[in-house]
């Protein structure tokens, strides 16, 4: 599980507090959930390590004073630039940080099916959700998929 060792190194040094826990098997991902602001994770059951790169991505667009409040049941209300399509963003910026195919993040299992056409809109330049994190001040237009911070302030 080299893949997941590099993820969790990462999350502990950007802050996002990440550690083994017990998570049900009904949860939104396998082997991840967000609980009080922070992610747990079953490595047994988690299927793809890249998974929590994304969850981690609602923690770091979220404002640092509801952070704490996230828990699995993210609320569809969410504040401006903060939603998926950041965390989407969030996540590809990761993945490139660490190296990681674009297959890695983006998994045949996930995404609704659309797994293909994401990988293909970001590998020809077409971010989505990196105009929300310029707006959260995460990064710029001209250096993203570099991020200026990990963590939303």
């Amino acid at each position: 599980m080299q893949l997941l060792d590099s993820i969790l190194r990462f999350l502990d040094e950007i802050g996002i507090a990440a550690r083994e826990g017990e998570v049900p098997p009904g949860s939104f991902l396998p082997g991840v959930r967000i609980e009080r602001g922070a992610l747990v994770f079953d490595r047994a059951a988690l299927r793809w390590p890249s998974d929590l790169l994304h969850e981690a991505g609602h923690i770091a667009v979220m404002p640092p004073e509801l952070r704490a409040q996230l828990d699995d049941a993210l609320d569809a209300e969410t504040p401006p630039h903060a939603g998926e399509v950041e965390a989407l963003a969030w996540a590809y910026a990761a993945a490139v940080h660490l190296g990681l195919e674009l297959t890695d993040l983006f998994h045949e299992g996930g995404y609704k099916g659309q797994s293909a056409g994401l990988i293909t809109t970001f590998s020809c330049g077409v971010y989505p959700g990196a105009a929300g994190l310029v707006q959260a001040g995460m990064t710029q237009p001209a250096i993203y998929p570099r991020m200026s911070r990990w963590l939303r302030q």
